[in-house]
């Protein structure tokens, strides 16, 4: 058959031909909204770098996670900003640590919302980096320890998935037998199994008081050019226990997303980070882009890379503009 028998375009006419023939498919219940909390009562501090969001203080989040369900979002990620910070991040793994407090409060009034936790030093600590720093290097190995006990503790609290995100060789593995261990054997690990050195973070190193006091991540982090090493480090992990693999950020690295699904199958999560939130937010502002429109289309193209989760910043808006539509 050759034209004028086969028209593509007919099923392009109208929008109802266009819903019904989609390959690609969003709505909220893939959607994870990123939150971040601090100590206090009735806090919002305005993030300048990522309009819309702020860190809040534990009654504030509450609100957060209302507003979040009530728009059809299933999952939040949180990170904590604590009241103090020292070289081995201490609040990270206390008992009355603002991340433990705030998933006490969440499933004491939303138990059915899913809480993701962030399992990272680098918001607790005095220098600013992901693990213990010895001789000015961060201690690979020394780390390991104090990551598995802040997911006990996030476990303990009421956690329904940690996420571990330092880039330390071996956390999945540690982090799985503590758990293990400690008789937390149904909670999953959402491993940030390929996650970049990317100039993308920006905004969030603003939001999470998190930037290193001296020199970079570019030791643990990945090198942006490569791919197969994201290959190489998604397989470790997945080898160590993963339930989940991320590829983090999403929108430059929608070629490894694609890799990782179809390499090995498990799912799949991608994190729109703060840096591109920023930049559309940005350009939307002096009226270059058309927001929803184009935040649409690039959480759309995630999904379409092989996404099955979208941890973006522009959860609860995509979840009502997909009300709308």
């Amino acid at each position: 058959m050759s034209f004028p028998d086969i028209r593509p375009r007919r099923l392009r006419r109208t929008e109802a031909l266009r819903h019904l023939v989609r390959e690609t498919r969003l709505s909220p219940e893939c959607l994870v909204l990123p939150l971040f909390v601090r100590p206090g009562e009735k806090v919002r501090r305005p993030i300048v770098s990522m309009p819309g969001h702020a860190q809040v203080s534990v009654d504030e989040l509450l609100k957060e996670c209302r507003e979040a369900a009530s728009l059809g979002i299933q999952a939040v990620l949180l990170f904590g900003i604590p009241l103090a910070k020292d070289p081995v991040g201490s609040d990270a793994y206390a008992e009355a640590g603002i991340i433990q407090q705030a998933i006490r409060a969440i499933k004491d009034k939303q138990p059915d919302l899913l809480i993701v936790t962030d399992v990272c030093l680098c918001e607790y600590t005095d220098h600013g980096h992901c693990g213990v720093v010895h001789d000015g290097a961060v201690d690979n190995d020394a780390t390991l320890d104090l990551l598995a006990a802040m997911a006990v503790s996030h476990a303990q609290a009421g956690a329904d998935i940690v996420a571990p995100s330092a880039m330390m060789d071996g956390q999945v593995g540690a982090i799985r037998s503590a758990l293990d261990d400690e008789g937390f054997e149904q909670v999953p690990v959402m491993a940030y199994a390929a996650k970049y050195a990317s100039g993308f973070y920006g905004p969030f190193r603003d939001a999470a008081e998190s930037p290193p006091q001296f020199g970079d991540r570019r030791g643990y982090q990945m090198d942006p050019a490569n791919a197969l090493e994201a290959l190489r480090e998604t397989e470790l992990d997945v080898i160590e226990g993963a339930d989940i693999v991320m590829v983090k950020p999403a929108l430059p690295y929608l070629d490894i997303i694609w890799r990782v699904k179809e390499r090995f199958g498990l799912p799949v999560a991608a994190y729109n980070v703060s840096g591109e939130f920023a930049m559309i937010k940005a350009a939307a502002e002096k009226g270059w882009l058309d927001e929803r429109r184009i935040t649409l289309e690039i959480l759309t193209a995630i999904r379409r890379a092989g996404a099955d989760i979208l941890i973006t910043y522009s959860a609860k808006d995509a979840a009502r503009w997909l009300a709308e539509r």
